[in-house]
This record gives C-alpha cells, sequence and structure tokens, in this order.
C-alpha cells in the first residue's frame, strides 16, 4: 500500500468560532453538511452516505478550535483527519483548516471533495 500524502486546506468563513465548533464537533452539526447522517456512541462517529457507512474515532478535540478523527479504517496508520477552526488576532478573520491525507493520484480528488463540502457547510451557515 502506497503511503498517504498529508494535505492542508484553509477556508475562509464568515461565522463565529463557537458557532462553527458545534458543526464540526457534534454529530447533529456534522449531518448538516459532512454526512447524510451521524451518530456517535462515546468517541465512535458513525458517518453515513446514500447506502455506505464508515465509522471514525473521535481521536481528540479542544472546545471551540479544533476536532480530529481518524477512519477505522486506517486504525494501525498515522492518518486521520481534523478540522480546525483559526482566528486571525488581528482582523479577527475566522477560517476553518482542513487537514487530511490521500494516495498521491487522489490528492486532488480529496482536495475537491473538501471543497464541496465546505461549500454545503458555508451554505447551512448562510456564509456564502
Amino acid at each position: 500500500m502506497d503511503d498517504k500524502i498529508k494535505y492542508e486546506m484553509e477556508f475562509p468563513i464568515q461565522a463565529s468560532p463557537s458557532l462553527l465548533y458545534n458543526y464540526i464537533a457534534t454529530p447533529s452539526g456534522l449531518s448538516e453538511w459532512y454526512a447524510n447522517n451521524v451518530n456517535s456512541r462515546g468517541e465512535m462517529f458513525t458517518f453515513m452516505w446514500d447506502g455506505s457507512e464508515e465509522q471514525a474515532k473521535l481521536l481528540s478535540k479542544k472546545s471551540g478550535e479544533r476536532v480530529k478523527f481518524r477512519w477505522v479504517a486506517d486504525e494501525d496508520t498515522p492518518y486521520y483527519f481534523e478540522l480546525r477552526i483559526q482566528v486571525d488576532e488581528i482582523t479577527k478573520d475566522v477560517s476553518i483548516m482542513v487537514t487530511d491525507f490521500a494516495e498521491e493520484d487522489e490528492v486532488d480528488e480529496g482536495k475537491m471533495l473538501w471543497e464541496n463540502m465546505i461549500s454545503d457547510l458555508k451554505q447551512v451557515l448562510g456564509s456564502v
């Protein structure tokens, strides 16, 4: 299996960090934009899309700041995905930072997927 490549993306978003955190860290928030439905039992989150289902473990979270998940399929790997809220100290501009991993030939596809999902998130937040 090829090593996956880490990539990071930044998306400016007009929303308060506390509101944004609810959309990236709670099952109800994530099911508004990331998946059709999301359930959690403790640290295990189940993400459901049209007929498919994936589980991820919540590795860490910092209230109002970030969440970090690892897909169960990647359990014995260093791979994860993280959503981090960044606030510019001077301008107070808010961005969501995405860190993810993909096979070399799937990085562009992964980035496009995140662009589409963050676009959905912005629509839900009314931040288009």
